[in-house]
């Protein structure tokens, strides 16, 4: 297979109808209902760890990560992560993933949740949220609420509903959350 002439770079303002159109194909109109896109709708994605993927100018993959808070600090919600699905399994998705997951350490953030497939997250590090430690604000499988402590002992002394932080607002330069 030919390698694919692949940029990874910040997401711009103007990514955001192309990034919008990605999410639709991958994952369709029942997104808005999912937990995981309620969540992220209450505060606006951090635009220095929002990173898109491009083939050429086309836009391929994208990866959000927004702020969020739960009792006893804060932390971050990782998604959506998205790739074309005509370009997948190309690894635009894991060079999404540890870009994005090394901006996060490199700002100083402790730890990442997301809501995912356990098998594929593992690779990075992601294991399931301890039983009764957080919970989000909606059904979700267990075996899919995952978490990644970017520093030793991030997670010491979170636990309750993850939350919007306090003040936040939903839109951004991306647009909604």
């Amino acid at each position: 297979m030919t390698a694919l002439p692949l940029v990874i770079r910040p997401e711009h303002p103007d990514d955001a109808p192309a990034i919008e159109r990605l999410h639709a194909r991958a994952f369709g109109p029942g997104r808005f209902a999912r937990t995981a896109y309620r969540l992220r709708e209450g505060a606006a994605p951090l635009p220095d760890l929002c990173l898109t993927a491009l083939v050429g100018t086309y836009l391929v993959g994208s990866v959000r990560i927004g702020p969020a808070e739960a009792e006893g600090g804060s932390l971050l919600v990782l998604g959506p992560l998205t790739v074309d699905p005509s370009f997948s399994d190309r690894g635009i998705g894991t060079s999404l993933m540890q870009a994005s997951l090394d901006a996060a350490r490199a700002a100083g953030h402790g730890l990442v949740v997301l809501v995912g497939d356990a098998p594929y997250y593992r690779r990075f590090g992601f294991q399931p949220v301890p039983t009764g430690r957080l919970a989000l604000p909606g059904p979700v499988d267990p075996a899919r609420f995952l978490w990644l402590e970017l520093t030793e002992g991030a997670s010491a002394g979170l636990s309750g509903v993850i939350r919007p932080p306090r003040g936040a607002h939903g839109t951004s330069q991306h647009g909604p959350a």
